[in-house]
């Protein structure tokens, strides 16, 4: 009964999420002085949100995704080879600005590590395989995501990142939650009575999506309406880049030689994107550069839009 009811909540995360972000909007525009508390709340609100969403990742699991050796060299190949090769034709369409472009690729060129496997089960996809990969892609992203983005960005748009606030929020957004749920992880192996810690932590992640892009909008919905056009060009690169990794993801999956379950949810890995957990590097950046944080929000709203729709069209393109 619990699972269902949960899986009720991650349906209706899409709603959930632009219920928080029209609250958001409308204090930040209507309660004058409401940016500035919204601000003081972004960091504690992305800290719980991306704990609760680390210990959904299966780290146990992590011996089982080299089991299924062929998706994971797919899952690999795709995310890692095809998608920034599709990234950066795209750029080149992106306002030229050096805080959109550093947004684009920050959240383009990180493959989702969380919701993925919610979409890729409502779509037909095979969730098992999904969950085994995501430690795989969390540590190839970081590796990885650093020589990309000084090989892609151009010198300008690479001298906005000021190093020292940007390891700051590494260390304390992203490195410090995925520490406390391996702990977590771990410890409840050996003390069966912090199952219910995690299994309360399966409950948070959309409430705190919410809650995360309510403050984030609210305190930032004054800038967005200076930058209500580069927002806005860069919504049709979202959506051409959600239409070819679909396109692109069917002959992949075929190339590979995965059943339909398996290519399903190699689709799904490539068009999820991992957002949340680069946030707080675009947040990081000097104030003149928060259109980066925008971008990377605007993402995320259009894919989780895009992927109600992929649930229904992936399995006609990868039919059982």
């Amino acid at each position: 009964m619990k699972r269902l009811e949960l899986d009720t909540l991650e349906r209706h995360q899409v709603w959930i999420a632009f219920a928080g972000l029209v609250v958001g909007g409308s204090a930040g525009l209507f309660l004058p002085g409401s940016h500035t508390a919204f601000e003081q709340l972004i960091y504690p609100a992305l800290a719980l949100l991306l704990t609760s969403l680390f210990l959904q990742i299966p780290f146990g699991m992590l011996r089982q995704a080299f089991t299924d050796r062929r998706y994971l060299v797919a899952t690999l190949t795709t995310n890692f080879a095809v998608v920034p090769v599709v990234v950066w034709l795209l750029a080149h369409l992106a306002p030229q600005q050096p805080a959109v472009l550093l947004g684009l690729y920050l959240v383009l060129l990180a493959p989702c590590i969380d919701y993925v496997s919610m979409f890729s089960r409502l779509g037909g996809g095979n969730e098992r395989v999904v969950l085994a990969s995501t430690p795989v892609l969390l540590v190839a992203q970081v590796l990885l995501l650093p020589g990309y983005l000084w090989l892609f960005l151009t010198e300008s748009a690479r001298n906005i990142i000021d190093l020292k606030p940007f390891l700051e929020a590494f260390v304390f957004l992203i490195a410090l939650p995925l520490g406390i749920a391996l702990a977590l992880q771990y410890l409840s192996l050996r003390y069966p009575g912090l199952d219910r810690m995690t299994d309360v932590a399966r409950w948070l992640p959309v409430p705190m999506l919410a809650l995360t892009l309510l403050v984030i909008v609210g305190s930032q919905i004054a800038r967005v309406r200076s930058a209500f056009l580069d927002l806005a060009g860069i919504v049709p690169l979202y959506l051409a880049y959600q239409v070819m990794i679909g396109l692109l993801g069917s002959p992949i999956a075929r190339a590979f030689k995965l059943d339909p379950p398996r290519g399903r949810a190699l689709v799904f890995s490539a068009l999820t994107r991992n957002s949340l957990v680069v946030l707080p590097l675009a947040l990081a950046l000097p104030r003149e550069h928060s259109l980066a944080a925008l971008v990377i929000v605007t993402q995320t709203l259009v894919e989780l839009l895009g992927l109600l729709v992929a649930v229904r069209i992936v399995p006609r393109l990868l039919p059982a």
